[in-house]
C-alpha cells in the first residue's frame, strides 16, 4: 500500500524566495490528506501535479498564519471548481470562526459541506479512523496552543500464500476466510490451519508530524517508534537561546529527538528565512542522527 508524504512548504515564519510556508500532502493508499496549509498552497499542489479536488481531509496544527493562511483560498478555490462532496477539516477550535468571518465578507455560500471537527491541545487522542489509517494528535509545547500528528495505518488482513493454495486445489471462496485468521473445514474434509496456508501481513507504519515545538521532550511518548519522523528544525544549535524565546526547536535537537524517541528516518523543515542554505542545518543534524533528510519543497518520501 502507497504511504508517502510530498513537502509543499518547508519555510517558517517569513517569506523567502523558493520556499513556501509549512504544508505536506500524505498520500494512504490513493487517499490525500493535507497537513497544514501555509500561504501558496493551491500553487503548489499546481505546481507538483495534484488535484485539489482528490482532497478530502485536511489538518491544521495551530493558527499562526505559516501554518493556515491557505486554507481559505483552496477552500474558495474548491468552491469555484464546483466541489460537491464534503471536506473534513480538524484544527484549533476558533478556526471555524476565522473561516466563517471571511465566507461571511466575502459573501461566499460555498457549495459543497464543511465539516469541521475541533480539536483539542491538551490531551492526545484519536481524532480521525478510517480502514486504512487512524490519525491521533501530539500535544506540542508552543507560544499558541498548538498539536501534531502521527497518522498509523491500519494492520491489514494476512498474506494467503497462493503457491500453496492453488497447489491443493483450495477453491477461491475460501481465501477471504483464510486471510481473516479463520481455520477451516472443506466440504472434501481437508482440514486448513490458517497459519499452514497465510503469513503475516507487514507492521503497519507510522508517520508524525511535530508543527512547531518547543524541545522540552513533554511529547516524546506520542512520537516513539515513528518509520518516518517530520520534525520542526528552525534555527541551527547556535542560536538555541532565540529558539527557547520563541519556542521552536534547533537543527541539533531534532535530530536528538530522533535518537532518544526511536525513529528510523528524520524529516527537517520549518527552516528560518535566515537561512538562505540549509545545508548547515543538514549537517548539523546528521551528525547526531545519520538519516536525516530536508524536508524541501517537492520532495517526496516514501513513510
Amino acid at each position: 500500500m502507497k504511504f508517502e508524504v510530498t513537502i509543499l512548504g518547508s519555510s517558517s515564519a517569513t517569506p523567502v524566495y523558493n520556499r513556501n510556508p509549512s504544508a505536506q500532502l500524505l498520500n494512504c493508499n490513493e487517499k490525500f490528506y493535507l497537513i497544514d496549509c501555509g500561504e501558496g498552497t493551491q500553487q503548489q499542489l499546481i505546481r507538483f501535479g495534484f488535484k485539489a479536488s482528490k482532497i478530502d481531509v485536511i489538518f491544521i496544527s495551530h493558527l499562526h498564519g505559516d501554518h493556515y493562511f491557505g486554507l481559505i483560498g483552496l477552500l474558495s478555490t474548491m468552491h469555484l471548481n464546483g466541489r460537491i462532496k464534503p471536506i473534513h477539516i480538524y484544527g484549533p477550535p476558533a478556526l471555524m470562526e476565522i473561516l466563517e468571518l471571511q465566507f461571511k465578507y466575502s459573501e461566499t455560500i460555498i457549495k459543497y459541506p464543511l465539516e469541521f471537527t475541533p480539536i483539542s491541545a491538551d490531551v492526545p487522542k484519536v481524532i480521525f479512523e478510517n480502514s486504512d489509517l487512524s490519525v491521533s494528535t501530539i500535544i506540542l509545547n508552543h507560544r499558541i496552543p498548538c498539536t501534531g500528528f502521527t497518522f498509523t495505518e491500519k494492520k491489514r488482513l494476512r498474506k494467503v500464500v497462493i503457491e500453496k493454495l492453488e497447489a491443493e486445489n483450495v477453491p477461491l471462496e475460501y481465501y477471504p476466510l483464510l486471510k481473516r485468521g479463520v481455520d477451516l473445514t472443506l466440504p472434501d474434509g481437508r482440514t486448513l490451519l490458517n497459519l499452514d496456508y497465510t503469513v503475516d501481513s507487514d507492521r503497519p507504519r507510522k508517520y508524525a508530524y511535530c508543527s512547531d515545538t518547543l524541545c522540552d521532550g513533554s511529547y516524546f511518548e506520542e512520537i516513539k517508534d515513528c518509520d518516518t519522523l517530520y520534525h520542526e528544525a528552525t534555527f541551527l544549535h547556535e542560536l538555541l537561546e532565540r529558539a527557547n524565546q520563541t519556542h521552536h526547536t534547533t537543527a541539533l535537537q531534532a535530530a536528538e529527538t530522533a535518537i532518544k524517541t526511536g525513529a528510523q528516518k528524520l524529516l527537517i523543515g520549518h527552516f528560518s528565512s535566515r537561512y538562505k542554505t540549509l545545508q548547515p542545518l543538514l549537517e548539523e543534524a546528521v551528525q547526531v542522527f545519520e538519516n536525516t533528510q530536508l524536508a524541501t519543497e517537492g520532495s517526496t518520501f516514501s513513510i
